[in-house]
């Protein structure tokens, strides 16, 4: 009867170090464990829904997406609470390192944004970049605005940033390319997820692409599909 209850009693065990195992297999990560950079997140971390958003300050048709937020802030920032949803924004200089032939502000632009975040300014210095380049090159002229931006110097981006308050700090960073690594990096992981540029992951739905008339209202029906994967 004893040498009964012993087996029974291993065999229990056993059972509960082979679920333990199965469960540390299949449970889904966190959101904290995917997210690339917190700093470039905004919503609740641990949201029920995440859409992730690949980027390039110099894309017309990121600029147009993004920008239609920028546009509709409060919108925004009341839609992704009501249903609960972390946004982040993975940029980097994607068009430089894999895309079109002189885009060298794509490498400029993505330094200027990790050196505020590395000030914890990013989403002050990205909204502003967004409307700034839209507005100044990408409305209207759409993928032909990249001749005027490439006439303009590296300086644009660096006074986007004292617009928003930053100095010394800031520009010695830009300066010395501190976050150039990590930039190239994420460039690299980037190239191995998508196809297309901007390229949308919310959910279980996948999409790239976005047009340079679209509006707040094309925007929701990504996150819609989001939601509804």
């Amino acid at each position: 009867m004893k040498k009964a209850i012993k087996i029974i009693g291993v065999i229990a065990v056993i059972g509960l170090i082979i679920a333990a195992i199965v469960a540390s297999i299949t449970a889904k990560p966190s959101n904290a464990e995917k997210i690339w950079d917190q700093d470039m997140t905004v919503g609740n971390i641990e949201a029920k829904n995440y859409f992730i958003i690949y980027s390039d300050l110099v894309c017309p048709y990121c600029v147009a997406f993004e920008d239609a937020i920028v546009e509709n802030e409060e919108e925004f920032q009341r839609y992704i609470k009501d249903h609960d949803i972390v946004v982040e924004v993975r940029l980097s200089d994607f068009l430089y390192e894999y895309g079109e032939a002189h885009a060298e502000h794509s490498r400029h632009s993505a330094i200027a944004a990790y050196c505020a975040k590395n000030e914890g300014r990013f989403w002050d210095y990205y909204n502003l970049a967004v409307a700034s380049v839209w507005n100044d090159y990408f409305k209207g002229a759409g993928k032909g605005g990249f001749t005027a931006l490439n006439a303009n110097s590296a300086n644009y981006w660096s006074e986007i940033g004292h617009k928003i308050g930053l100095g010394e700090t800031f520009d010695t960073c830009v300066e010395t390319k501190a976050p150039l690594n990590e930039i190239k990096e994420n460039a690299a992981k980037s190239a191995k997820l998508i196809s297309g540029m901007p390229y949308f992951k919310f959910n279980k739905f996948v999409s790239s692409g976005f047009g340079l008339d679209g509006d707040w209202e094309d925007v929701l029906q990504f996150f819609q599909a989001g939601l509804d994967s």
